[in-house]
């Protein structure tokens, strides 16, 4: 398997593996409308050599208040469900992570998967989510230590993601 950027002729499949992985459009809708409305700072996705397998989206969000920092939003991730259980993901996150530049990552996603990369609730840093969800799945990860400390506000994220 190989990890690269997504390209313009990529579309359909990555619509494709979205569909698949969440058995709905709702994640293929809200990428198509990220992609030409938010101006994704890293896509993703790996391939098997024939196809693609799986997808990464990372896009811009923003701390109340703290306009000055660099965060990215994890979502959506998708893996082909016939490809899950054997690391895709975890691929995905940990190289989209390393191509960011940005000092944090926020995922609003699964408590006992993204724990593993070193996401922790987001309240731990005094950050908030727009959207009224548990705490245990609204997650940062600090990419570069310490960048959040004394810091603290409402994650707000790109207005394509209220349309969803």
């Amino acid at each position: 398997m190989e990890i690269r950027r997504e390209l313009p002729t990529d579309a359909d499949a990555v619509r494709a593996v979205n569909q698949a992985a969440f058995e709905m459009s709702t994640e293929a809708d809200l990428v198509d409308a990220l992609r030409e409305r938010a101006e994704p700072i890293v896509s993703l996705v790996p391939h098997d050599g024939e196809s693609i397998i799986g997808h990464i989206l990372f896009t811009p969000v923003t701390l109340s208040g703290h306009a000055e920092l660099k965060i990215m939003g994890l979502a959506p991730m998708a893996v082909l469900p016939a490809q899950q259980r054997r690391g895709i993901g975890s691929a995905l996150v940990l190289e989209g992570c390393k191509q960011l530049g940005y000092g944090v990552v926020i995922v609003l996603g699964h408590s006992e998967y993204y724990p593993r990369f070193g996401f922790v609730p987001a309240s731990r840093f005094g950050i908030g989510c727009e959207y009224d969800v548990p705490d245990e799945v609204f997650m940062a990860l600090e990419l570069l230590p310490g960048v959040l400390g004394g810091k603290s506000g409402t994650i707000r994220y790109h207005a394509a993601f209220g349309n969803a």
